[in-house]
């Protein structure tokens, strides 16, 4: 059996993992967006991940909508399943991606009036709490993973509202910005 300090040292690695991992992703993201050249990947196949990461939002958004009614019905079991399936699609997510705008040039908004307004707000936010999100979100699947449950909660009270709004607005931005795709 393990000892109090050992679990308390595997949890300090862990929390220092999460840190680390919080930090590199949204700088390596940022990094890949802004740099002058992009990677050639000698493919027109990267130009279909915009679409297909508005699907793995949808399906990441409708898993969490499930994973809060299971765990507000107290179906624990499926609300672990649902909240996996949900940080599995935002892992194959960040991928896509991360290979798409390493790999093809931002498509510049066209709309004008209000609905630009609207647009690049929404852009905004979503960006903004995207590069946080990963924190929160982190360490309530690793409480919620390790049965910390008191942990888990006080964590997801920040960490599900944003992964939700990340979500959902990246895929009405999608819809927004996609008449606007040239490939």
């Amino acid at each position: 059996m393990e000892t109090n300090n050992s679990m308390l040292q595997n949890e300090a690695k862990v929390k220092n993992w999460i840190i680390a991992i919080s930090i590199i992703i949204p700088v390596a993201v940022a990094v890949l967006l802004f740099m002058p050249q992009k990677v050639d990947v000698g493919a027109e196949w990267v130009y279909f991940l915009p679409h297909l990461n508005a699907v793995i939002n949808t399906a990441a958004s409708l898993a969490l909508i499930l994973g809060l009614i299971f765990v507000k019905n107290k179906k624990y079991n499926y609300h672990g399943a649902t909240m996996s399936v949900a940080f599995g699609l935002g892992a194959i997510f960040l991928v896509s991606y991360v290979v798409y705008h390493g790999a093809a040039e931002s498509t510049s908004f066209g709309g004008e009036g209000a609905i630009r307004s609207v647009y690049y707000f929404l852009l905004i936010t979503h960006i903004v709490l995207a590069a946080v999100a990963l924190f929160p979100i982190l360490f309530a699947y690793y409480y919620g993973y390790t049965d910390q449950r008191d942990k888990h909660r006080k964590v997801v009270k920040f960490a599900y509202p944003i992964w939700l709004y990340v979500s959902v607005t990246g895929v009405i931005v999608y819809l927004m910005i996609s008449p606007y795709y040239t490939h």
